[in-house]
């Protein structure tokens, strides 16, 4: 069973890497129907304009990202 801080090192990864960015928050996680359901926030640059954009990541019991959804703000 995944801990609830391998969840978050999972997420943050998944979104630095699939965003190219840093400064990935986590701001709720829950564990739900046996998968992890991550959400937060993080920065994203249009255009040079700095936006805020949510992001929600599912991972499941085995670790692996199931579904992701990403949203600006």
């Amino acid at each position: 069973m995944l801990r609830p801080d391998n969840v978050d090192d999972i997420a943050v990864e998944f979104v630095e890497k699939k965003r190219k960015v840093t400064g990935v928050n986590v701001v709720t996680k829950e564990h739900k129907n046996d998968v992890w359901i991550v959400k937060g926030t993080c920065p994203i640059d249009l255009s040079g304009h700095p936006w805020t954009e949510s992001f929600e990541v599912v991972i499941d019991r085995k670790g692996r990202i199931t579904s992701s959804s990403f949203n600006l703000m």
